[in-house]
């Protein structure tokens, strides 16, 4: 019963321990999103879904007048004189639009027609104006036209990711003399609900940057929201939902207007923007989440009447807003799907069906969000994809690897014993020269005498060569077959030979190592015959070899002034022994401080043969080092 209790244990272990490089690309995964790595990627995909989006209906209660290349030749002036930009309000205001919004900056004259345009500006009382308030890379600004009260003033500051496209829109924020401004879209937006349906502009309780229009509330950034969360979340910013049309709104031009080819009804109860539409005067930006021929080149003018109709629309339409989830819910949302990546790869076990099975939940993840943003919910697509297909795909030959060892038939299963005795060794081939010449370096430190400056530098070349023999030792160990054994010194010694001849060979080559505690034996005594072996396997034999060879470099390195070493190897009384004695000046094996590596396997093996292991203090000095184990007992060969 016992031995299938330590089965199921040993299974359950490996099962979790084979979801831990699972476990370990999502949280990795997470450390990447949370440091912005994956922004640019997650930001690419957000605007192809949104390309993706179906197509709207144009927004009639838009008109954009853009000033192009043929009113530029028109006119024959650049910027636009105020003497057109008076007539233009004129025109346009007698045919009685809601709102009327100049996004031009006019902070200067610009002759002739000064007067005339400041006389326009004051009279059209449905006028909203441009200025800039938060500085640029030459730290400038820029005041609204002249006599326009700051009702009727809007800025016009864009808010451009890193990657050179604008996805945001700028609401409100403080400027440079801490007062609260309002941009020049929402004051469209504000205007046009308060003058046509009778919806003011409030703020949300509890909320200082809330922002809302009756029932319906403008969406914000927060500061760990979406892939936004390192970035600069100030004021009230909202995503920008792109209305999807290859022509969103009516555009004509300056030239269309002051001939009379406009239809009244496009003006009349409208939202009416002028901007500048000329590609020489170079008034877009870079937004990839609409369609269109080229849609780097969508003017500022355009981007504006996107956030007017997308307030507006919200408002009247009930048209859905861009929300994102809080922070807890999208790494959620991100470890649920590295879930199902881990259990794909680990149950999945044709390479052919887990890539079909891979694409189709891949495929299946892309609609979900797809369907979602349509809804209105941004939610992480790039590292949701990125940890299924890398917690599947990749990590399935991981899982069915760990899976093989452990359903390998008894011969193949030896191999994985095979690779946890040569991990076994390597720490025996570390322990039982570089560490313990260490040892002796640090008591030497220690002692009073102190240490020489060339015996301290002998002494660490010494330890530099011991550890750059371990890297040879172990190499030669993995690749020797199963009935042989290599010792510090390269000996390989014949595992099928008699188990005391064997010993005699570790005996011999150990003794002949330069090692201090040897240099003052004057009498060696050895005793080598015949023990009962029939129970041994070859692992039991090149342990008995390491244990031998571990005992007798204890002498070598630790048994200061050694006049005589004992070392018995025979059958005594139904028990194999392996003794070895020795009356150096050694430390006291029986503190609790002296059991170490070497101690540790020792015991290990004596319970492998159930046997005994001893170590005691010889009397008057010395060390006595003993391995004891029945002759007629019989053990599992393996």
């Amino acid at each position: 019963m016992l031995p299938i209790i330590r089965r199921i244990q040993k299974e359950t272990t490996t099962r979790h321990i084979g979801l831990l490089p699972g476990i370990a690309a999502i949280a990795f995964l997470i450390v990447l999103r949370i440091s912005g790595s994956l922004r640019f990627l997650e930001w690419a995909a957000f605007d192809t879904l949104m390309r993706w989006r179906p197509s709207e209906s144009m927004e009639e209660r838009i008109l954009i007048v853009g000033i192009n290349e043929k009113d530029i030749n028109h006119v024959h002036n650049y910027p636009i004189p105020d003497r057109n930009l008076a007539a233009l309000l004129r025109k346009l205001n007698s045919y009685q639009p809601a709102v009327i919004g100049l996004d031009i900056f006019r902070d200067l004259p610009v002759e002739p027609g000064y007067r005339g345009l400041v006389k326009s500006l004051k009279e059209t009382k449905n006028l909203i104006g441009v200025e800039k308030i938060l500085p640029d890379r030459s730290d400038y600004t820029i005041n609204p036209p002249p006599n326009l009260p700051q009702r009727q003033v809007g800025f016009a500051d864009d808010l451009i990711d890193t990657d050179g496209k604008q996805r945001r829109s700028l609401l409100g924020t403080s400027n440079l003399q801490n007062q609260w401004r309002l941009s020049f879209s929402l004051k469209l937006a504000e205007t046009y609900l308060a003058s046509q349906k009778k919806i003011s502009l409030e703020n949300v309780n509890g909320d200082f940057y809330g922002m809302r229009f009756n029932s319906t509330e403008i969406t914000q950034i927060k500061p760990d929201g979406g892939s936004y969360g390192q970035d600069d979340a100030g004021g009230t910013q909202t995503l920008i939902n792109f209305r999807n049309s290859s022509q969103p709104f009516h555009t004509v031009s300056l030239l269309d207007i002051e001939t009379g080819k406009v239809k009244p009804n496009l003006i009349r109860n409208k939202i009416v923007l002028i901007g500048m539409t000329s590609p020489s005067i170079k008034d877009y930006v870079d937004v990839v989440a609409i369609k269109g021929e080229n849609p780097a080149l969508i003017y500022g003018v355009e981007v504006q009447a996107h956030v007017v109709s997308q307030i507006i629309s919200a408002v009247l339409d009930g048209r859905s807003q861009l929300h994102v989830w809080a922070a807890q819910w999208e790494y959620l949302w991100i470890v649920a799907w590295g879930i199902v990546g881990i259990i794909l790869g680990r149950t999945l076990r044709y390479p052919l069906k887990m890539l079909l099975f891979v694409a189709i939940a891949s495929i299946y993840l892309i609609g979900i969000c797809y369907g979602l943003l349509i809804l209105g919910w941004w939610v992480p697509l790039v590292p949701t994809v990125m940890i299924l297909i890398f917690n599947s795909a990749v990590f399935a030959a991981f899982y069915q690897y760990d899976e093989a060892l452990r359903r390998r038939s008894p011969p193949q299963a030896s191999r994985i014993e095979e690779r946890q005795s040569v991990i076994d060794q390597t720490f025996d081939a570390i322990h039982s020269r570089p560490l313990q010449t260490l040892s002796i370096i640090l008591r030497k430190v220690k002692s009073d005498e102190g240490l020489a400056p060339q015996q301290f530098l002998s002494d660490l070349q010494q330890f530099n060569q011991e550890l750059r023999g371990v890297y040879d030792f172990i190499s030669k160990e993995i690749v020797c077959e199963e009935s042989s054994v290599h010792l510090q010194q390269e000996q390989k010694l014949d595992l099928v030979q008699p188990l005391h001849e064997i010993l005699h060979e570790v005996y011999s080559n150990v003794l002949e190592r330069e090692l201090p505690g040897f240099k003052t034996i004057k009498i060696k005594v050895y005793k080598f015959e015949p023990m009962d072996e029939q129970n041994l396997s070859l692992k039991h034999k090149r342990s008995l070899c390491r244990f031998l060879e571990e005992a007798l470099c204890n002498v070598g390195k630790h048994a200061d002034s050694t006049t005589r070493l004992d070392v018995t190897c025979s059958q005594e009384q139904g028990s194999n022994i392996i003794r070895v004695v020795d009356n150096g000046l050694g430390t006291d094996v029986t503190a609790k401080s002296h059991s170490g590596f070497g101690t540790k396997q020792a015991h290990s093996l004596a319970q492998q043969l159930r046997g005994k292991f001893e170590r005691d203090n010889n009397t008057p000095k010395g060390t006595i080092c003993q391995l004891t184990w029945s002759a007629n007992l019989r053990l599992w060969r393996f």
